[in-house]
């Protein structure tokens, strides 16, 4: 009679979990991102997200950088530059303000901030919601490749150089050049637009565009029975850069 051969035990395998909290004015930025860059293999399903406080930000850099999992990752105070950036599948709320580059090539998730932005946030981003409740600085949005920004104050100036896709809403008033450059990008602003960027022009206000700023405030959970959809005003290309004119050769 011959004995089966031994097979080697199973192992129970674990999914990874974050510290429910990260208290920066002990612990280094790097260790933060680590450990959510360790949950990324496990790939929790959104019943199983994760939930990470950091306290004490002090203003650090890099906060919650390349973030690719899905966790909802509260900050408590003010944050440096970069926060958020190449943020995937992640929901982040900071409870403060913004520096430079805030969500920069984000790609989805949505970030939050309650304070105010600095200058270029949302740059280059591709997907996911990004809300700021306050106002944000110069280039908001410059080259957004599909992203959804949504300002509930008031926007520098250059916001949207470039913007190929993605939707931009402003309930506050728009600085110089507006949209320059744009390309396919739909901005929606309430108050003033002090000037337009090259090809940038206002456009009609149909059914489906009232219809979808709607669902962006909604998203952005600004209160939309608090604002009058027909105070807004939409731009967007008037393709007149699209292809190379000698008569406008001053605008490229």
């Amino acid at each position: 009679m011959t004995s089966r051969p031994q097979q080697p035990k199973q192992t129970k395998q674990t999914k990874q979990t974050a510290p429910t909290e990260f208290d920066l004015r002990d612990a280094p930025v790097r260790e933060l991102n680590r450990a959510l860059h360790a949950l990324t293999g496990s790939r929790l399903s959104h019943s199983a997200c994760a939930t990470v406080r950091v306290v004490n930000p002090g203003g650090k850099h890099n906060i919650a950088v390349g973030a690719d999992v899905d966790a909802d990752i509260a900050i408590d105070g003010h944050v440096g530059y970069y926060c958020a950036a190449m943020n995937q599948h992640a929901n982040i709320v900071v409870r403060g303000n913004a520096g430079p580059g805030l969500a920069e090539n984000m790609m989805s998730g949505k970030v939050m901030v309650q304070g105010d932005a600095s200058q270029y946030c949302g740059a280059t981003a591709h997907g996911g919601l990004l809300v700021i409740h306050g106002n944000a600085a110069a280039r908001c949005g410059i080259s957004m490749k599909g992203v959804d920004i949504v300002v509930g104050g008031d926007i520098g100036h250059m916001s949207a150089f470039m913007a190929q896709s993605g939707r931009l809403v402003v309930c506050g008033d728009a600085g110089d050049a507006l949209g320059d450059s744009i390309y396919e990008a739909r901005i929606y602003v309430r108050g003033k637009v002090r000037s337009h960027g090259a090809d940038c022009v206002e456009k009609p206000m149909q059914a489906e565009h009232r219809q979808e700023l709607t669902q962006l405030l909604q998203q952005a959970e600004l209160g939309v029975g608090e604002l009058n959809l027909d105070d807004f005003r939409r731009y967007g290309s008037a393709r007149e850069l699209y292809h190379f004119k000698t008569d406008n050769a001053g605008s490229y």
